[in-house]
């Protein structure tokens, strides 16, 4: 899983950004806002199954086929409800026809994701590498088939129809690999009973991705409202860039987090002294990355991308320091988990979308695509520093990111 994803990382790094070039900031925008356009109804074709089903196949083996079957059926409705939306919208709003055409080769292609619960079953039976051997490959072939289009002057809606390969290839690897292990997609079945059981337990999973998606999506969405699709190629560009670190926080988040929940066992003080040192650490990284990136935006932009690309070098150099509340809010996560306060999560989540839409408001009529920036920073500033200062149970937490920000454990350890 880590090879793919690094793999993944590489491949947006350099092929990502020669597609940019090649693209530059119309079709790109184009899109970067059709994706945006159909991940805020995202929600409604997971149903927050994906992040509930492996956990389910664990504690229920017994009942695989049925868990599959239902888990299918609820996300092929899902996808149905999406594409249904999208089809209203296309008819109320004023896109011009390739852009429609896009957004609704994009919402067709989530019917097919409906079989990423054989991912959910693999990871459930600790055999994910089946399945990451197959992304693996597609993800060569994905980035061979953007070079040819490149090559070939290929227009936009090519690469749109690579990226809907891309993923119908991933399914179908699933397929082949989940038959070669003697199983077999016949067996699934559907249960009403079952079906109400894993909505009773995923609709908070479908909240906070409805409350992501708005959060993540609305920006490119409000600047193509305000603006053009020329001036959200410029934003998506930075955003790519700023995004391509995000990674990191993960990865740091998954190698170290089980030591931490080992020290609850252990005693309270050092549970929380190794949660403050895994705070501290985000954000020394956050910072390294932010500062140099803030000084070097408009060279790095200029030496990877065209000309045309004049506004997204100031972008970025607000946009990568919404990276330090990331990766906070990385380690924050971990932090609700452990404590089960997923509900609270919900809460302020909920604060930082209303914030975001409401600074996009304010701040892109004003500012342009560096308001879109700004109000990304400051509503992740919210949404993981502030917010959680509302509520008693998540208080600590404000107080151990303080302590970090002001890295007052480092100055005390320098002097």
């Amino acid at each position: 899983m880590m090879s793919d994803k690094v793999l993944r990382i590489f491949a947006a790094l350099t092929i990502g950004i020669w597609v940019t070039r090649y693209l530059g900031p119309n079709d790109l925008g184009v899109l970067s806002y059709a994706q945006s356009f159909v991940g805020l109804f995202a929600a409604f074709s997971t149903l927050g199954l994906d992040r509930l089903l492996a956990r389910e196949l664990v504690n229920r083996p017994d009942e695989k086929y049925l868990l599959l079957g239902t888990s299918f059926i609820l996300q092929t409705i899902g996808s149905t409800i999406l594409v249904s939306f999208l089809l209203v919208s296309i008819f109320i709003n004023d896109n011009d026809e390739l852009t429609n055409k896009v957004i609704i080769i994009m919402g067709l292609v989530t019917f097919v994701n409906s079989f990423n619960v054989i991912a959910a079953y693999f990871q459930s039976i600790v055999k994910t590498k089946h399945v990451v051997v197959t992304s693996i490959v597609g993800l060569v072939l994905f980035s061979l088939i953007r070079i040819v289009l490149i090559l070939i002057e290929a227009p936009l809606i090519y690469f749109v129809y690579a990226i809907a390969f891309d993923t119908v290839f991933l399914i179908l690897g699933a397929i082949y690999v989940y038959f070669y292990n003697k199983q077999s997609i016949f067996k699934w079945k559907f249960s009403m009973v079952m079906a109400k059981s894993l909505l009773n337990d995923s609709w908070p999973l479908i909240l906070n991705t409805i409350f992501i998606s708005v959060y993540v999506r609305m920006d490119q969405i409000m600047i193509e409202s305000f603006m053009d699709s020329f001036s959200v190629g410029q934003y998506a560009a930075a955003v790519n860039l700023s995004q391509a670190w995000y990674f990191v926080p993960g990865i740091i988040g998954a190698s170290l987090f089980p030591a931490i929940v080992n020290a609850k066992k252990i005693s309270k003080s050092l549970y929380y002294d190794r949660l403050q040192r895994l705070y501290d650490l985000m954000v020394i990284l956050a910072v390294s990355i932010a500062i140099p990136m803030t000084f070097l935006s408009d060279w790095l932009v200029e030496l990877l991308l065209k000309d045309e690309f004049n506004l997204t070098g100031g972008v970025l150099s607000i946009h990568i320091w919404a990276g330090v509340f990331v990766f906070l809010g990385v380690s924050v996560s971990k932090w609700i988990l452990t404590e089960n306060l997923q509900r609270v999560s919900s809460f302020t989540l909920f604060i930082g979308m209303v914030a975001n839409i409401i600074l996009n408001f304010i701040l892109i009529p004003k500012y342009g695509i560096k308001g879109a920036a700004w109000a990304t920073l400051i509503s992740q500033s919210i949404s993981v520093l502030f917010a959680p200062l509302l509520f008693k149970k998540t208080r600590p937490s404000f107080f151990m990111m303080i302590k970090a920000l002001s890295f007052s454990s480092v100055f005390k350890k320098i002097f």
